[in-house]
């Protein structure tokens, strides 16, 4: 039987030590209910792609309660990220850092370039930063089986995954059924940036910004 409960102390406390043990969890972002684990053990993260039934070739988002936290993970934002992530954070917008050599995360990307990357998230919920400020770094993915709905509610998430669990957080329900925009540093475009998924904030947005904040596309 699944076990569900509201974020409370206990309930983050319990959490994160099901997080600490290798365990994945559900828990609330502001735009869809995520399934999560430790983002630095590899088996946990295995199990994500098992539990959603997701193609490995399909990478892990890692949710964080600030931008500030991506340093101490070895993350950084290419400057055109940074921009837009001053301007879109917190928010549903995931920008992909770029990870330097001492980055231990194992959800990182190997790009044609020989560089490795690591898309974030830095949720817009009060909520859900609470239980990244009390867990950690989680790595994340909607918490629905592979070309589901990704779930506005913990009852929905229940519902596509059920026991393949270990704790649902209840965080009330979420904006939207729609994802956040994904977005990566492109040297070879005028504005600097490539849209890779089109979510809550739409492509043209991202470029108005970046239109509005250097005055024209960014080099």
């Amino acid at each position: 039987m699944s076990t569900v409960l509201t974020i409370d102390d206990v309930s983050l406390r319990a959490a994160r030590e099901i997080v600490d043990r290798g365990g994945v969890i559900v828990v609330p972002t502001d735009t869809v209910y995520g399934i999560a684990c430790d983002p630095f053990n590899e088996e946990a993260v295995e199990r994500i792609y098992e539990v959603k039934r997701r193609p490995r070739s399909k990478a892990l988002q890692i949710l964080v309660p600030s931008v500030e936290s991506l340093e101490s993970l070895g993350l950084v934002l290419p400057p055109a990220l940074r921009r837009l992530s001053a301007a879109l954070l917190p928010g549903p917008f995931s920008p992909i850092a770029v990870a330097d050599e001492g980055c231990s995360l194992v959800t990182v990307r190997h790009e044609a370039d020989g560089s490795f990357s690591q898309a974030i998230r830095v949720p817009d919920s009060d909520v859900s930063r609470s239980v990244l400020m009390e867990i950690g770094a989680l790595a994340a993915s909607s918490a629905n089986r592979s070309g589901g709905r990704s779930p506005q509610s913990v009852e929905e998430a229940v519902d596509a995954l059920g026991d393949d669990v270990d704790l649902y957080l209840d965080g009330g329900p979420t904006s939207s059924h729609v994802a956040s925009t994904v977005v990566a540093a492109d040297s070879g475009s005028s504005s600097g940036v490539s849209v890779i998924r089109e979510g809550v904030i739409p492509a043209a947005e991202i470029l108005r910004i970046l239109h509005a904040d250097g005055g024209g596309l960014v080099a």
